[in-house]
């Protein structure tokens, strides 16, 4: 496991309850009651969420469909083939990565504690509809790390679809590694093999997972 997977684990596990997405509430504010909220979730319910991976999985499949702009998420990675993409081929995209992030990320809430996330003022003008929250995450062995989120007003309020951690884009990394895996395998065989590694999941992990692409 390289340094970054357990930082991205956290900022996910962040993300995953970012249950006050209202557009009157600020985008550091959403993710200051993201991190109160998960703190709370996963301290009444850590052993049985190790215990029960495919509960586990339910849980994020069912707190994360609202709260991540997967729709445009999917098309920035996509880039240049999401103009070449069927209507059914990006819905099948969207959902077969989001649902791989899920089942690489999940574990991430596990470990997930209140010190470890401090959030910085934003400084962007909200009225431009974008901006990014700057925040420092501490590791166990007390580095702290820069992670911040690129987030977008949406009609559903604030919403995160990037995250930068340590100067790399999530987005800008998933678009430079899909783009030539879709110059060798072409939209479909991208398709099939995020779908293939998203079925590898526990059938627990919920019927609502079906309706990602469209939300």
């Amino acid at each position: 496991m390289t340094r970054r997977q357990p930082i991205t684990a956290l900022l996910f596990a962040v993300l995953l309850w970012s249950g006050a997405a209202q557009a009157n509430i600020g985008p550091d504010e959403v993710i200051r009651q993201a991190s109160d909220e998960v703190l709370a979730a996963v301290n009444t319910r850590r052993d049985e969420l190790k215990a029960d991976p495919g509960e586990l999985y339910k849980v994020v499949d069912d707190i994360l469909l609202p709260r991540f702009d997967r729709r445009y998420t999917g098309g920035l990675v996509m880039g240049k083939y999401w103009r070449k993409a069927s209507p059914e081929q990006r819905d099948r995209f969207i959902l077969a990565l989001y649902r791989s992030l899920v089942k690489t990320y999940a574990s991430g809430i596990l470990e997930y504690r209140g010190d470890h996330l401090k959030i910085l003022p934003v400084t962007d003008d909200l009225s431009k509809g974008k901006v990014i929250v700057e925040t420092r995450v501490t590791l166990d062995t007390g580095v702290e790390t820069p992670v911040n989120y690129r987030m977008r007003l949406t009609d559903g309020g604030w919403k995160a679809y990037d995250v930068i951690i340590e100067g790399i884009s999530y987005v800008a990394n998933y678009r430079k590694q899909y783009a030539s895996e879709f110059r060798a395998k072409g939209i479909d065989g991208v398709i099939k093999e995020l779908e293939a590694k998203a079925a590898e999941a526990p059938a627990e992990e919920g019927a609502a997972t079906a309706s990602a692409a469209s939300q």
